[in-house]
This record gives structure tokens, C-alpha cells and sequence, in this order.
């Protein structure tokens, strides 16, 4: 008797799990499922702002970073990108299309290049584009901050990385703050929300000696 209860049980227990499937296809089975997964949603992922770092050796650090800008934006957020490295002069393709949408984006660099024989100047203008950031984010008036091309200055030692973190953890805690470049130092990585690393496949420069394109570079 207890042998044929026991076979009765896989069963059984099938039939369970294709009536609980046909429950599922109701209209209260479907509605319920909602709210389960609205409830877990609720309780997983709270609002928050982030700190992503995109770093990497390969191409798109900024351009990602614009990809948020564009579509925060759209979503009528208040945004603005602050770039270490851009010359002030420039009047690149992302420059003009942030005027045509309204949307600051602020070149506070002089073009810094690898081969830079002023290298005092590089870093005083590094440290006028953090103290503008830094007023920036403790303002509180935007919603994203970029800053772009951030981790060159850490790299160099032009930045003092618990400073940036400092402001970081006192910032508003809705908004949200994009860092872009490569070599990100690992305490940046580690207190980041979100780090995604750009990996170098293949650069048509390298393979086809292929420079800088506009509306792909600039």
C-alpha cells in the first residue's frame, strides 16, 4: 500500500505543477505574478544614485558616457559633461549637437597629448576642471554628471583620488556621476556602483593605419 502511494506521488505532483501552469495563464494567475514581481522589484532595487565608471584601453569610453547624456535627456533629466582632456577651443560633434539640444557640455582641457612638454599646465588645468566639477556635484542642480576623461588625471597624479571619493559620498544621493578613461584606480573601481571595461579588439588605425574620422572620433 505504501509502495503504490509512493508512486502515486510523482503523479500527483505533476498534475499539481500543470494545474498551478494553467492557473498561471488566468487573468488573476497573470496578476498576481505582477504583483509578486512588482513587490520584489520594490524590494531589490531601491532608487539610487550611481557611479559608473567606464575604463578600458579600447574605443568608447565617451561615447557611452554620451549615450547616457542623450538619453537622460530625453527623459527631461538635467545633464552636463565636464571634459578633462578636451581642448576649450574645440567645437567637436557632441559640442554642437549639446547646443542644438540645449544640453551642457564643457571642454575645460588644453588638448592634452602624450608627448605634452608642459606638463604644469596640464595639471593646473586638471585641477581647475575638478574644482568646477566639484562645485558642480555639491550644487546639487543636475541630476548626471560627467566627467570625462577623469582617470588621466588620477593616473598622473594630478587629482587626489580620496578627494573626488570624498565628494562622491557626500553628493546628492539621487544623482547620478559618469567617470570615462583608462587606467580607472582600483579604489574608484571598488567604491563604483557600475564599471564596465572597454576591451581593444581591433583599431582600424592598427590594422589599416586609419586615423580619427569625423562624426566617429569627433
Amino acid at each position: 500500500m505504501q509502495e503504490q502511494s509512493e508512486q502515486e506521488q510523482p503523479e500527483q505532483k505533476e498534475k499539481n505543477t500543470s494545474q498551478h501552469e494553467i492557473e498561471e495563464l488566468t487573468e488573476e494567475g497573470r496578476a498576481r505574478i505582477r504583483k509578486e514581481h512588482a513587490e520584489i522589484r520594490a524590494q531589490r532595487n531601491p532608487k539610487k544614485g550611481l557611479v559608473i565608471v567606464n575604463t578600458g584601453k579600447g574605443k568608447g569610453k565617451t561615447t557611452a558616457a554620451l549615450g547616457v547624456l542623450m538619453r537622460a535627456w530625453g527623459q527631461n533629466m538635467r545633464v552636463i559633461m565636464l571634459q578633462f582632456m578636451k581642448a576649450q577651443t574645440g567645437n567637436w560633434g557632441e559640442i554642437r549637437a549639446a547646443q542644438s539640444m540645449g544640453v551642457e557640455i564643457i571642454p575645460l582641457g588644453d588638448g592634452f597629448t602624450w608627448t605634452s612638454d608642459n606638463l604644469e599646465h596640464d595639471r593646473a588645468l586638471a585641477q581647475q576642471c575638478w574644482q568646477r566639477c566639484r562645485a558642480t556635484i555639491e550644487g546639487g542642480q543636475y541630476d548626471i554628471v560627467i566627467m570625462d576623461e577623469i582617470t588621466y588625471a588620477f593616473k598622473y597624479g594630478w587629482l587626489d583620488l580620496e578627494e573626488v571619493l570624498t565628494t562622491l559620498r557626500k553628493r546628492n544621493p539621487n544623482m547620478h556621476v559618469i567617470l570615462t578613461g583608462r587606467d580607472a584606480p582600483e579604489a574608484l573601481i571598488e567604491y563604483a556602483d557600475l564599471v564596465t571595461e572597454m576591451r581593444e579588439i581591433k583599431h582600424p588605425y592598427k590594422s589599416q593605419g586609419i586615423t580619427a574620422q569625423r562624426g566617429i572620433e569627433f
